[in-house]
């Protein structure tokens, strides 16, 4: 008998991946919104009786009463590696293996960081809107040198690593900043740790990449951009929690900095989807505020905002789902390996 999965935030970018494997031993169904206690109501009762696995992205909130709802779910499989948007304490009350995927990121995002650092720096964007403008105002776009940049990275795990080695072959001096320093790095590379505030006083570039775990919610507020140089420039392609974007839009427009590229906001679904929202989202006051500071933000010469695309090339997404499944594959006959709870 098959295994009645439901795939949750489905994307164009993954029906490739599913014509093109046969999975037969599943019976899947596919929705391109997230889930959460207000999706969870379009679900028929017989979805919630028979379904055995889930699978969602980080846009999508698995509360308790979600998990409990199914009255049958063994997994939860997120096609991330962040859980957060999971209550793992619920999953665990009912016996519910959580499963993730690690290891996608590293290349595409460390990638991604650079090229956000180029196009800020050698001004790219305006350049380019400037050209399909019809009333052209004569303007400089005199950009700098990354090679005489200092970086600081936040975070050294597989993705602040790939970056600092990005940032060494562009010639550029790397600091680095992590509650766990790593050894192998400063005697292989020429990467210095320092403290935190030392990074941020001394930093061109400061890029973050640690995930959000709660204790360092706004990490990055005023006291910290009030420390950087007011020519240096923040870089996220963590998690958006990780700043206060008011405090940095303030920062930024008052010249407390020079500039910023996110790739990363808190209220992702809010801001970033293409589909309607459902009407409790506009009662959630911080996310109503955000969207307001981003929609001016964003207009900004010197602000780079994406929709958290980062770690997105064809061949992340593909990883990421053939994990999925043997990950899926290994709980269903008795694993633990991708097991996170």
């Amino acid at each position: 008998m098959a295994i009645k999965l439901l795939v949750f935030d489905f994307r164009e970018s993954e029906r490739d991946f599913f014509r093109s494997h046969e999975l037969e031993n599943f019976e899947i169904t596919f929705f391109p919104e997230s889930l959460n206690n207000e999706t969870l109501k379009n679900l028929s009762s017989d979805l919630l009786e028979q379904t055995a696995v889930i699978s969602v992205f980080v846009d999508s909130e698995v509360t308790e009463d979600v998990i409990n709802s199914f009255k049958n779910l063994r997994i939860i499989s997120t096609r991330s590696t962040g859980v957060e948007h999971i209550n793992k304490k619920a999953a665990d009350a009912k016996n519910i293996a959580v499963v993730n995927v690690e290891g996608y990121g590293a290349r595409p995002v460390a990638q991604y960081t650079i090229g956000l650092i180029l196009a800020l720096v050698r001004q790219i964007i305006p350049a380019s809107e400037y050209l399909k403008s019809e009333n052209r105002i004569c303007q400089s776009f005199v950009g700098r040198d990354i090679s005489k940049f200092t970086i600081g990275i936040v975070g050294t795990g597989s993705i602040g690593f790939a970056v600092a080695k990005h940032a060494l072959a562009f010639g550029m001096k790397v600091l680095a900043y992590d509650i766990a320093e790593r050894k192998d790095l400063t005697e292989k590379y020429e990467i210095q740790y320092v403290d935190f505030n030392t990074l941020l006083r001394n930093a061109d570039i400061v890029s973050i990449h640690i995930p959000y775990t709660g204790e360092n919610k706004d990490m990055f507020g005023f006291e910290q951009f009030s420390i950087m140089k007011n020519t240096a420039y923040l870089i996220n392609t963590s998690r958006g929690e990780i700043v206060n974007i008011k405090d940095l839009y303030n920062a930024v427009t008052k010249g407390a900095i020079k500039g910023a590229a996110l790739d990363v906001v808190t209220c992702e679904y809010f801001n970033f989807k293409c589909s309607n929202l459902s009407h409790t989202l506009y009662n959630n006051f911080d996310c109503v505020e955000e969207a307001k500071i981003l929609r001016e933000f964003v207009k900004h010469p010197d602000v780079i905002i994406t929709p958290h695309i980062a770690y997105e090339t064809q061949d992340a997404i593909d990883y990421i789902l053939e994990v999925t499944f043997i990950a899926i594959s290994d709980i269903i006959k008795g694993g633990n390996s991708y097991r996170v709870n």
